[in-house]
């Protein structure tokens, strides 16, 4: 069936980056299949994180089809776009639906993009991951793709307002290479195999990342541990 909505969309996001002037950093889109499904798992840290994450696709002319709280599809304008786009609404009391739905676009030959921290971390540090991802690579068969975001939330985050001026803002997009869950392997494990390769993909954008704050008040985006004056994943959680 024609794709007739997320085309469309995807050109008016590039538009709008490109009157932002962002400087993209993009590594590793090789390695996302031309063909066949997948799970793009990706670290969380701002708003517009599933445009960037589906970018990453796009070299390999692949569209990713992202598993979001079932609140995104009740709004008046996001609603009709996300189901247009064919993307999968997640009712965190009754993830069952939602599972059995990726399920089976994965088996169709569709990338399912997930964020299994399932909230954008305020501490901008990886959050433990929740288990779904490797499953559903494992009953279809499929692999993971580890990927990490970075600079993402200086656009649009949870507790800060939106920057969409002209201020040419660095954005890392890091693509791992496919890992190959075994089926038999324990999800718990597979979960935390691919939190730790996100990690490194997270520390390899964040140490090519170009730009340093301006001063202490500008230094809100980065993790405390890096310097900055974002919550710690201790005052994150209480947050």
């Amino acid at each position: 069936m024609a794709e007739l909505v997320y085309p469309p969309v995807i050109g008016v996001a590039r538009t709008f980056f490109k009157a932002l002037d962002l400087r993209f950093d993009m590594q590793g889109t090789e390695n996302v299949p031309r063909r066949g499904g997948a799970v793009l798992v990706s670290n969380h840290i701002g708003y517009l994180d599933f445009i960037f994450t589906g970018l990453a696709a796009r070299p390999a002319k692949r569209l990713v089809r992202f598993m979001a709280k079932e609140s995104v599809f009740k709004h008046k304008v996001s609603g009709p776009l996300m189901r247009a786009m064919k993307h999968i609404p997640v009712d965190r009391a009754q993830g069952e639906h939602a599972y059995r739905h990726a399920l089976k676009a994965l088996r169709n030959g569709e990338i399912i993009g997930v964020f299994p921290e399932a909230t954008i971390s305020q501490s901008f540090t990886l959050k433990n991951f929740k288990s779904g991802a490797a499953r559903l690579a494992q009953e279809a068969g499929v692999p993971l793709l580890p990927m990490a975001l970075w600079g993402t939330q200086r656009l649009w985050t949870k507790g800060h307002k939106r920057d969409f001026g002209r201020n040419h803002l660095p954005i890392g997009i890091h693509v791992g290479e496919a890992m190959h869950p075994d089926p038999g392997e324990l999800a718990v494990g597979v979960t935390e195999r691919v939190r730790e390769r996100v990690q490194e993909l997270l520390e390899v954008a964040q140490r090519a990342y170009p730009a340093s704050p301006k001063g202490p008040e500008d230094s809100w985006w980065l993790p405390a541990h890096l310097g900055g004056t974002a919550p710690t994943p201790a005052q994150a959680k209480a947050l």
